[in-house]
């Protein structure tokens, strides 16, 4: 018996000094950095070669922002290694354009330019880069990328528009066919993203090519000219800590491009007809508020600045990706709604409640309002967006739950206590609680349409009622035989005010034992 241990302890062993040893060698062989190694944000990995078919060398870790200094510190700037685009005033991205070039003129074309630079700056004695193959192709990588994305927010965009003095035509530009140019088109403004895509297409550039020669070109030719601007460094734009001290400022003049105050949003010409009939009410949009509870048109106009029923067609279509409008909507705008109700001032209540108990079909009328008149304009209607906008001044919101006077200041909970005292719950300091953390929250006070709907955070799957049944009611002890996937009274007492606490941020009570809420008989 102690062989055959001895055995299986051995066997053991020589198992994990193999996986050790495999794992060691496959991160070796892929290029894995070790955890300690230090992150950087201006990492580019020049895998140029790629497009010749299988690499003979690892691929090659170029830091951004080390090579600019090392430039500027010889009295250059980026014409060292990038030339000027001739269809514009702009550098290239690119360092060499690839066109009409073998694998070996695009191999000498880096070795000419990489290395006999690091020769010259070797042969002043400054410090520089490797001369040799296995110094750039190396086969564990030096450094991990931390790269942030990065765009224009509102904030950042009305600085730039302050700079320009309201100059759009320096940013924003479409492309003539008749010309075959790029030209700027007065109210046709939008976001690089809407015609510059993630991937290199015929005759387009992709956006990160646009707007890196577009913002670097203007910064730098601001720079020559000894005027303010920009950054040029990678670390400027696309490093966090950097980012997180970017200015913001604290109000944001509201951009005039025309857009509406109010809109329907529905699509053209339909009639406003009930359920049974196929479609339900319009939905009167305040487009005005939501410009403010965003940083960005594209939160919500991902494609372009047009209706959403362009692209999503009742039907769905090709051009919306087969998303019609009613999912394309109720995913945008419940999804983002489901979004803010995850902050601690919401989540105690929506964090344990499902979906479904969230969006019972009595809400739906909410959004989806009874027009005021029989004559309310239709979308496209020069009248429409006043209609829509005395539809939803007209809504009242809901402004806290019953009367104190309705509300029991204190809940003793006498269930289950056997080894310890009945718990007494604050109610009335709970229910405070929770008013006053929703107070000016337009969201909570719009489709909190009942006073009772506070309360459903609690009382779940009770009638909104001033006196909705005690737990025991649907939660028996310890569980009921007919419901076994219903949590018995104790898990639902725990899982209900602990779950709230701990969504919400609460620290109370101090002690998270039994006896921070129960006293202990004596």
């Amino acid at each position: 018996m102690q062989e055959e241990a001895r055995e299986r302890q051995f066997i053991l062993i020589l198992a994990i000094v193999v996986m050790v040893f495999f794992a060691a060698e496959t991160r070796a062989s892929v290029g894995m950095a070790d955890s300690d190694t230090p992150e950087r944000s201006d990492v580019i990995n020049i895998d140029a070669m790629t497009i010749f078919g299988r690499l003979e060398r690892p691929t090659v870790e170029f830091l951004h922002d080390r090579h600019t200094q090392a430039v500027e510190k010889m009295g250059k700037d980026c014409l060292a290694c990038h030339s000027k685009d001739e269809a514009s005033s702009h550098l290239s991205i690119r360092y060499i354009s690839f066109e009409g070039m073998g694998k070996k003129a695009v191999m000498d074309t880096y070795h000419a330019g990489c290395i006999t630079c690091h020769k010259e700056q070797v042969a002043a004695g400054e410090t520089t880069g490797p001369v040799v193959c296995a110094g750039c192709h190396a086969k564990t990588k030096k450094t991990i990328s931390n790269r942030q994305p990065f765009g224009m927010d509102n904030s950042l965009h009305f600085r730039h528009i302050r700079k320009t003095k309201g100059g759009c035509r320096t940013c924003h530009h479409v492309y003539d066919a008749e010309s075959k140019k790029l030209v700027y088109k007065r109210r046709e403004e939008s976001s690089c993203r809407y015609c510059h895509p993630d991937r290199a297409e015929e005759n387009r550039m992709t956006m990160r090519e646009a707007s890196h020669t577009a913002y670097i070109g203007c910064h730098r030719s601001l720079t020559i000219q000894n005027k303010p601007s920009g950054p040029l460094e990678c670390a400027a734009c696309h490093d966090a800590d950097h980012q997180a001290v970017i200015e913001k400022l604290a109000r944001v003049p509201r951009m005039k491009t025309r857009q509406p105050d109010s809109v329907f949003v529905k699509r053209d010409g339909e009639k406003n007809v009930d359920v049974e009939g196929g479609y339900m009410n319009p939905v009167p949009f305040d487009h005005k508020a939501h410009e403010t509870y965003n940083d960005s048109c594209r939160d919500c106009h991902h494609a372009n600045l047009t209706g959403c029923v362009d692209c999503h067609s009742i039907p769905g279509g090709k051009e919306g990706s087969e998303v019609n409008l009613e999912q394309a909507m109720h995913g945008s705008c419940i999804g983002c709604h489901e979004q803010k109700q995850t902050s601690e001032a919401c989540a105690g209540c929506h964090g344990f409640l499902t979906k479904l108990r969230q969006m019972p079909e009595a809400f739906c009328s909410t959004c989806h309002m009874a027009p005021l008149y029989e004559d309310t304009p239709s979308e496209g209607d020069q009248k429409a967006d006043v209609s829509a906008y005395k539809m939803l001044a007209a809504r009242t919101p809901a402004n806290g739950t019953y009367a104190a006077a309705d509300v029991p200041e204190e809940v003793t909970i006498k269930s289950l206590s056997k080894a310890y005292e009945p718990v007494v719950l604050p109610h009335g300091k709970i229910v405070s609680a929770l008013e006053n953390g929703i107070e000016n929250n337009k969201l909570a006070t719009y489709f909190h349409t009942e006073q009772g709907t506070l309360c459903q955070g609690c009382h779940h799957n009770s009638p909104m009622t001033k006196t909705p049944p005690r737990c025991v009611s649907c939660h028996g002890e310890p569980f009921q035989e007919s419901t076994l996937s219903r949590p018995g009274l104790m898990v639902a007492y725990h899982q209900q005010c602990m779950g709230c606490h701990d969504r919400m941020g609460i620290e109370k009570p101090a002690s998270r034992d039994c006896v921070g809420c129960h006293k202990e008989k004596k």
